[in-house]
């Protein structure tokens, strides 16, 4: 086995994965898997910029990566940067402080490469599953972009758009500087039709409508599922691969859109970074469902951050 740390820092979060990887067999161990809301996109999409106060918080999270890849003694490292950093015009000095404290240089890698990671992640473990039809669609739904994998043991197609959780709160559902709470009906409207001209763009390269098992990756995700089953608090086990119907989404997504957030604050699995983007999340799960007519969605708890590790070893 080869002992391996992976980084995936997106728009909302920023991931720690320390593993220990064996390609013979298939099998990631886990010996740490970590998660931070830095919220690294904090106004980029209407400024361009990385925030300095969202600059520091990433760092101080990769200080306290750096001490954990240590203590487990990583055999190799690679820091991931996705949507956030990819928009940036200052992203070198995202990059000049990453290399500072942990001493690899961040890739930010095209939404392409974010895609085929995702799908590795997320299907590696489900190759030769008699119970999924193929092929799969691994959908992953960042902060800042959303990511269509189309496949079964290879890729068939990929493409990443422009439309995530907190992409789409800051253009539409922010008014005076506050998400609205909860958001008017024109608000919702704008945040749809965003949506659905993204899905167009995908379509242009990815077959997505071939799909027979749509997999869904990422906190919105996770956090829908998490709420479907009514979880008293947030748990990976029974989350990882447990299936939500696209009537109980439905559900769910209207309840999100309408309720304060001191409603979504009192969900006990919700965590408090997710609170004010969740709506839009879960808006943009459902809009990919309708489209395909997914009856249910295959929730993973691997993806990007589990690509990343399989690619080191």
């Amino acid at each position: 086995m080869t002992r391996v740390a992976a980084i995936d820092c997106g728009t909302n979060s920023i991931r720690l994965l320390v593993a220990d990887a064996d390609p013979a067999t298939g099998e990631l161990v886990d010996l740490d898997r970590r998660m931070t809301i830095v919220r690294l996109g904090q106004g980029v999409d209407r400024t361009g910029r990385l925030a300095p106060e969202a600059l520091e918080r990433t760092f101080a999270a990769c200080r306290e990566y750096a001490a954990v890849i240590k203590e487990h003694g990583a055999e190799r490292l690679r820091f991931v940067a996705t949507s956030a950093s990819r928009d940036a015009e200052n992203r070198d000095d995202f990059v000049r402080g990453v290399l500072d404290i942990l001493g690899v240089e961040p890739e930010v890698i095209t939404g392409d490469q974010e895609a085929e990671f995702s799908f590795t992640g997320a299907t590696k473990e489900l190759t030769g599953s008699d119970h999924l039809d193929r092929p799969y669609l691994v959908v992953d739904i960042g902060g800042g972009s959303t990511e269509f994998v189309v496949g079964d043991e290879q890729v068939r197609g990929a493409r990443s758009v422009d439309v995530g959780c907190v992409r789409m709160t800051e253009r539409h559902l922010v008014r005076d500087g506050a998400v609205t709470d909860p958001p008017a009906e024109e608000q919702i409207a704008a945040v749809r039709a965003d949506i659905e001209r993204a899905l167009d763009l995908a379509e242009e390269s990815v077959p997505l409508r071939e799909a027979r098992t749509l997999v869904g990756l990422a906190g919105s995700v996770t956090t829908v599922s998490a709420i479907a089953q009514e979880l008293p608090e947030y748990d990976s086990r029974r989350i990882h691969h447990s299936r939500v119907p696209r009537e109980k989404v439905r559900e769910i997504t209207e309840w999100l859109l309408h309720s304060t957030h001191a409603e979504r604050a009192a969900v006990p699995s919700m965590h408090p970074g997710r609170v004010d983007v969740i709506a839009a999340g879960a808006l943009v799960l459902l809009s990919i469902m309708e489209r395909i007519g997914a009856e249910e969605v295959v929730v993973s708890e691997h993806d990007i951050l589990d690509g990343i590790a399989w690619s080191l070893a």
